[in-house]
């Protein structure tokens, strides 16, 4: 049993203390740097390549590996083995047969040692960003074997194409202990990394990594191809053509200026807005009275139970027998951009034949000054692939619209996170998303966001719903293509 060890390039005195630690272990049988320049080291080998990340680089890996099991190390950074750790891997390896290990580990981030549990791997962990942590172990037989189905050839989606096809062989294993200690660079708060992947300079990576998610969804019997049933918006008498729904609590600082953008809106038909407001306990309650009783079309719902999250708020706007044809997203933060929203929204349902319609926005801080990454537009979202790509993203956009019947009959799950996506996932199984790339809203950042600064346990729990959102979604589409289904 032994190891072929592979390393990111990094500083001489990293990349020295890396070797170190390698070569205090028996197990290692070689070393070998991955970066551009050659490292100049004694009897340490060298594969010329910009890191993981191409497919270059991962089909050198198999021309020069030789050891038993494979490992990775991505970090340009010093790295530091936990004891045993090598031993604890390649044993748990062989016990479940599994094709790719990787375990919890320490971070070293601002002077501080933390620790950083991973997440289980699920079918549906199919977002490109899962955090395997820098130190992976694989079955060099297995890893060999998905090198040579790598049919197409990555820039940036490399490491991310080889994963996909370990998956489809084996086992992709946590080994739920910290078995090493990796230096944290990325000290954002989480509020600001999650939108990291619509950066738009980022656009090219990610059209990759849409290719090879959707290479691996054909493979795994679970692509559907871009047909999609009709709506006939005129089977049904609705009071109203279109409701707003803000579900809300305690938002004192900003539920007035949500109020007054939707009251504000233009059309040619009429609409309502229905607040749901969940038991808030600051002056929410009395600034939504303040308003209903100047205007009558505002709904001031308090639900009939008190375990509701955002979901379920949804639920009850939706099922109030106000409720309109179209039900249409406002978070108690935001605002609409400009008085035209609803009719454009509305517009869109009928001109894309959808029946949920994602919009774009604009990132502001409080004072609604423009932050960056700026217009949020989901382009990786298309009439030709976005219902396989949403499998890969971590979220559809906003502001999200709904017909008003196939949200009835589908239910929002009852949660405060993830649940605008599983509604997604859910629809475009079966129905055209419509999309508008214009900013609809201004989307406030400020402390108060739900998920503006997560902690590792916060981050993990989120990250785990929504790969099992999309790990129930996936099978359901491989049942939905198995049985003959029109995809």
């Amino acid at each position: 049993m032994n190891i072929s060890c592979f390393i990111a390039a990094a500083t001489r005195t990293d990349l020295q203390q890396t070797v170190d630690e390698l070569r205090a272990s028996e197990l290692v049988k070689e070393i070998i740097v991955v970066g551009e320049h050659d490292p100049n080291m004694p009897g340490i080998g060298w594969i010329k390549a910009d890191g993981f990340k191409t497919t270059n680089a991962i089909k050198a890996v198999a021309s020069k590996v030789t050891g038993n099991f494979t490992l990775f190390y991505t970090k340009p950074m010093a790295l530091k083995i936990g004891q045993n750790a090598f031993e604890r891997m390649c044993q748990m390896a062989m016990d479940s047969n599994a094709a790719l290990l990787y375990s919890d580990y320490y971070e070293l981030k601002e002077g501080a040692l933390q620790p950083h549990p991973t997440i289980e791997y699920q079918d549906g962990s199919l977002r490109d960003d899962f955090n395997f942590g820098s130190l992976i172990l694989y079955k060099t037989e297995a890893l060999k074997k998905a090198i040579s189905g790598m049919d197409l050839d990555y820039n940036f989606a490399g490491l991310y194409d080889i994963r996909l096809k370990l998956s489809q062989l084996g086992k992709l294993v946590r080994m739920p202990e910290f078995l090493y200690t990796e230096v944290e660079t990325d000290v954002r708060k989480t509020g600001q990394k999650m939108f990291d992947y619509v950066d738009p300079k980022n656009r090219q990576v990610q059209i990759e990594m849409e290719q090879a998610c959707t290479d691996h969804l054909k493979k795994a019997g679970a692509y559907l191809t871009p047909k999609f049933k009709k709506i006939a918006f005129d089977k049904a008498d609705f009071p109203v053509e279109a409701s707003v729904i803000i579900p809300v609590r305690n938002r004192e600082k900003t539920i007035g200026d949500a109020i007054k953008s939707v009251l504000s809106q233009q059309t040619d038909f009429q609409f309502n807005l229905i607040i749901v407001d969940n038991f808030s306990t600051d002056r929410t309650t009395e600034i939504i009275k303040s308003f209903a009783s100047t205007d009558q079309r505002i709904i001031h719902l308090i639900p009939d139970r008190k375990d509701l999250g955002i979901g379920g708020c949804w639920n009850a706007g939706v099922a109030h027998e106000q409720c309109g044809k179209f039900a249409i997203q406002l978070d108690s933060d935001d605002l609409y951009i400009d008085d035209h929203v609803i009719a454009r929204v509305v517009k869109a349902f009928y001109e894309q034949n959808c029946a949920m319609v994602v919009g774009s926005y604009r990132m502001v801080n409080f004072k609604l000054e423009e932050i960056p990454p700026g217009l949020i537009d989901h382009k990786e979202w298309t009439p030709e692939n976005g219902r396989n790509n949403a499998l890969r993203i971590n979220g559809l956009g906003a502001p999200r619209a709904f017909y008003t019947p196939v949200l009835r009959n589908i239910k929002v799950p009852n949660t405060s996170y993830g649940e605008d996506y599983a509604l997604g996932l859910n629809i475009s199984r079966h129905y055209q998303i419509g999309r508008i790339y214009d900013a609809l809203y201004l989307c406030r950042r400020w402390d108060d966001n739900s998920d503006a600064e997560l902690d590792i346990q916060k981050l993990n729990a989120h990250n785990f719903y929504k790969d099992k959102i999309r790990t129930l979604e996936f099978w359901a589409r491989q049942q939905y293509v198995k049985s003959g289904q029109p995809v």
